[in-house]
This record gives C-alpha cells, sequence and structure tokens, in this order.
C-alpha cells in the first residue's frame, strides 16, 4: 500500500509541476486582477457617462414588474416586483469593454507577432530548403562530371571502368590499357 501512496503522490507532483496547470493559474491570476481594472474603468468613466444622460450609476436603472415598488421604510424590502435591468446592463458593458481591450490589447498584437514570426520561420525554412536543392544540384553536376570523365576513358582517354585497371581490353567495360602505355604500369 506505501508503494500505491508514493505513486499517487508522485503523480500528484507531476500534475502539479506540468506546464499547463502553471499557466492556468498565472491566467487566473492575471484574470482577478484585470477585473479589478475593467471594474474601475466601468465605474469611473462609463458609469459617468451613461450618468449624463440619467443617473450616475446604471444598478439605478429598474423598472417595476407588479405594484408600486417602493421600498418599505420599517424593514427595507420591497413592495411589488423589481427588475435591474441596469445591473445587466452594467454587466454586459463590462463584458464588452473586457473583451474589447483583451482583444485590442492582448490578442490582436500577440496575433500579429506570431505571425511574424512564423513568416520569418517560414522564410528561413525557404532559404534552407534553397541551400539544400543548391547543394544537391552541385553533387549532380559534379556526379556528371564524374561520370563523363569515366565513359570518356572508355573510349581511349583513359580512367578507371567498374572492372578496375587492366581487367578488360580496349574498348570494353573494363577499362583495358591505354594505348601507348601498356608499358608504364
Amino acid at each position: 500500500m506505501s508503494e500505491k501512496k508514493v505513486s499517487l503522490l508522485e503523480g500528484f507532483k507531476a500534475f502539479l509541476t506540468r506546464g499547463n496547470v502553471i499557466d492556468l493559474a498565472v491566467a487566473v491570476v492575471i484574470g482577478a486582477a484585470f477585473t479589478n481594472i475593467v471594474n474601475a474603468v466601468v465605474k469611473g468613466v462609463i458609469n459617468p457617462l451613461v450618468g449624463a444622460f440619467g443617473t450616475q450609476d446604471l444598478d439605478n436603472y429598474s423598472s417595476c414588474l407588479q405594484g408600486p415598488c417602493t421600498k418599505d421604510p420599517a424593514n427595507g424590502e420591497m413592495d411589488g416586483i423589481e427588475i435591474l435591468w441596469g445591473s445587466v446592463l452594467s454587466a454586459a458593458l463590462s463584458f464588452l469593454i473586457t473583451a474589447a481591450v483583451v482583444y485590442f490589447l492582448m490578442v490582436l498584437p500577440m496575433a500579429k507577432y506570431l505571425a511574424r514570426r512564423a513568416a520569418m520561420q517560414a522564410a528561413k525554412e525557404g532559404v534552407q530548403e534553397t541551400l539544400e536543392v543548391s547543394e544537391l544540384e552541385v553533387l549532380k553536376e559534379i556526379r556528371d562530371a564524374l561520370v563523363a570523365q569515366r565513359d570518356g576513358g572508355a573510349s581511349g582517354v583513359g580512367g578507371a571502368g567498374t572492372g578496375g585497371f587492366g581487367t578488360g581490353g580496349p574498348g570494353e567495360d573494363g577499362g583495358g590499357a591505354l594505348p601507348g602505355r601498356d608499358g608504364e604500369r
């Protein structure tokens, strides 16, 4: 049973040290801090702008669905059914502002950066591929020159055939002896 506990602890440790868990934790913390910024923008900028047309706070916008919507001064409860659509509007504006800020300040610049980086990587791979192709072409030219030199040797210029020096007669595939040079070997 102790082996099972050790393996469970090791598995849990591996789970915690995995990169995506750390990234998720950082995202949650940054998201919470970013929420405070968005809330401050909504309360400090958006609500006063809306307040220029009505109340200072969107949360004060409401409608009465049934009965007189008045607060009982004795216990502070609402008489009637009140719909707080200003709170919904405030939350929707907060969401839109958050989405806009995240998109324009984080997603869009990162997408442009990644696209530029991918283009540079593609260009680098294209140059590498061109170098590989040009090296291959040079090697083919060297091979063709060697083949041409060897084939030229079979017709009397001299050179080694597939059979080596002197294995065949003149004109055979072995290269043969060179005319006028038989005694020089």
